[in-house]
């Protein structure tokens, strides 16, 4: 077998200890000619498809400052989170290769709306009387709303990581959790626990919410679309009748972790890391002294219910927290325990310590052991209240197995998960499945193209929630392609997944263009990941133009994390031994190159691999 060089010749480490590719060796050379594979046409399909009606979209409902074009209000139903959330995925659709334009309507979008909101102002919630934001972030509200708010800032840096103003704001956000901001004294270090339900800049709920801290000022519905069906105010309030019980920690405050890593990988500082992985500690420690399930409420004392009358289900969002709708009469399953997953991957990311997919493991196997069988049916819980265990749903929990899977890569877990697409083609069941999910996303993109031309909303009709359906970015089956990564967002990737906002990149492998200085795919290239081990990654890259040779810098994990040992193309193997390589790819040609690795190994970085 013939060896070439070391790509990173005599590399030295970086200030977070990544391998530099200041002194890089020449890239590797691909000038096979490949014919242009159809899913690799496909992808460039989508990608300009994206790009068009996402364009379009922004100029149907944004204005030239950026702000969303809608009945401006406060509220978790329909607040300002919902307003960013009309651009999610669009960051994500730019990082993987999207045009330029995308980022320029994102940024535009997100500096905006912090305009926009930090000017609106409530009359009756008290909170927000001097604005909706402090220190661009939303006063006061539940981590369900506030990932929401942050989907777009959690992947921004990904895209424009040397941008003051992300830097800035992300060393600020980190701090409102951190006990840095004596304005938001969010934090109890001793306790280590965030202090309400509802939080943010302007600091911690500590008495009963009211249905008005939740529904915002009074309005009348009538001429909006009300996405749970209200038709009164009277109703809006109602439905938030039994959301008082926020003082104490729950396990949805640990979505702002995210925050931290993002200042770990702008910054390198190890507080945000000792925090971050201090705070999930304290919450893994929760769930084993609780039989292995994540308490629902942990009083401002640090004791597992103490806030809540004794009950470790208790609380808003808690596994008892089964509210009346008041449109149906009828009481609604809203715990939010399982969306919180993402906090646990944050602490494997840096860590790759499999205690924190242990913690979700076992509290798999807690609802396993309480299933029923109805009929001859598997039914397992997704409750708990006085009476034990309720929410009953058919088949044996599996809710986020796949993710877990895909960090572990363990046999064991790839057991416990169910069937998916993706995975067929990964596991060599369905080799027609990148054509078929590109060609779906590729319809998805022209149906919301055409919701948008046909809607029929006005801004003085149309809350901040009103499209959210018809965002035309499609970057699923792109992300599981191209990065061979997960997508957590709305929708997400697994139908045992909930749907959870803010979540950070988790990509085995992602691209930089060194020519253009940016993220993504350089143009007319394509990848198709096929192969996902425990120490390996198979990917096959083509330039699609018969003109111009395309150099493009392929990278270990979303943030370099992964250190790759060496690229075998054909029989010849490139000892690197960093988290990056650059790859130079003829004309017309293309490769499949199979990738040894050692994950999460590097702390993560938001840099740009030509600036370590």
């Amino acid at each position: 077998m013939m060896h070439r060089r070391a790509v990173l010749a005599g590399a030295s480490l970086g200030v977070l200890g990544f391998a530099s590719t200041a002194r890089a060796a020449a890239p590797l050379e691909v000038t096979t000619p490949m014919a242009p594979p159809t899913w690799a046409v496909l992808q460039r399909q989508l990608l300009a498809a994206n790009a068009e009606a996402c364009e379009a979209f922004y100029a149907r409902y944004f204005d030239s400052k950026g702000y969303f074009q809608c009945f401006e209000r406060w509220g978790a139903n329909d607040g300002p989170d919902d307003a960013i959330e009309n651009v999610n995925n669009w960051p994500l659709l730019h990082a993987i290769g999207g045009a330029e334009r995308v980022k320029t309507m994102y940024t535009q979008a997100w500096e905006g709306h912090l305009r926009q909101f930090a000017k609106e102002k409530t009359t009756v919630v008290e909170v927000a009387r001097k604005g909706m934001f402090r220190k661009d972030f939303n006063v006061q509200l539940d981590w369900q709303h506030h990932a929401e708010e942050m989907t777009l800032f959690n992947v921004q840096g990904l895209s424009a990581p040397d941008d003051p103003r992300f830097q800035r704001r992300a060393r600020t956000f980190a701090g409102l959790y951190m006990g840095e901001d004596p304005e938001a004294p969010n934090y109890d270090a001793r306790h280590k626990v965030i202090r309400s339900l509802m939080n943010g800049s302007r600091g911690p709920m500590l008495r009963k919410a009211t249905a008005v801290d939740w529904a915002g000022d009074p309005f009348d519905p009538k001429p909006f679309f009300m996405e749970h069906g209200e038709e009164t105010y009277a109703q809006t309030l109602q439905h938030y009748e039994e959301y008082t019980d926020v003082v104490g920690d729950h396990p949805l405050n640990m979505l702002s972790t995210t925050l931290a890593l993002n200042a770990y990988m702008v910054a390198g500082e190890a507080k945000y890391r000792d925090w971050l992985l201090g705070y999930i500690d304290a919450w893994a420690e929760r769930a084993r002294a609780n039989n292995d399930l994540l308490p629902s409420n942990v009083g401002l004392d640090g004791v597992t219910g103490s806030a809540a009358d004794g009950r470790w289900w208790g609380g808003t969002y808690g596994w008892g927290f089964s509210p009346v709708n008041p449109v149906t009469g009828k009481r609604e399953d809203r715990s939010r325990v399982l969306r919180t997953i993402p906090a646990f991957f944050n602490a494997y990311l840096l860590t790759g310590d499999d205690k924190y997919l242990q913690t979700w493991r076992a509290q798999a196997d807690r609802l396993n052991a309480a299933r029923r069988t109805v009929g001859g049916k598997v039914q397992t819980p997704t409750m708990y209240g006085e009476s034990g265990w309720y929410g009953w749903k058919d088949g044996l929990h599996q809710t986020n197995a796949l993710d877990i899977w895909w960090f572990s890569m363990r046999e064991s877990d790839r057991r416990r998960a169910p069937d998916h697409p993706w995975l067929a083609y990964l596991e060599g069941r369905d080799p027609a499945w990148p054509e078929k999910a590109l060609a779906a996303d590729l319809a998805r993109v022209s149906d919301r193209a055409r919701a948008q031309r046909e809607d029929r909303t006005t801004p003085d009709t149309r809350l901040a929630d009103a499209v959210l359906d018809i965002n035309p970015a499609s970057v699923a089956a792109l992300m599981q392609q191209t990065m061979g990564a997960l997508h957590l967002g709305r929708p997400s990737w697994s139908s045992t997944s909930p749907h959870v906002g803010g979540s950070p990149l988790y990509a085995r492998l992602r691209y930089f263009d060194p020519e253009a200085r940016r993220a993504g795919l350089p143009p007319d290239c394509a990848a198709l990941v096929d192969r996902l081990t425990a120490d390996e990654t198979a990917v096959t890259l083509v330039n699609l133009s018969p003109t111009r040779a395309r150099t493009l810098v392929v990278q270990g994990g979303g943030y370099g994390e992964h250190r790759i040992r060496s690229v075998a193309i054909g029989e010849t193997v490139s000892p690197v031994d960093a988290a990056t390589f650059t790859l130079r790819l003829a004309p017309g040609a293309g490769a499949r190159l199979v990738l040894t690795m050692d994950r999460y190994v590097n702390p993560p970085t938001l840099s740009f691999p030509w600036k370590r």
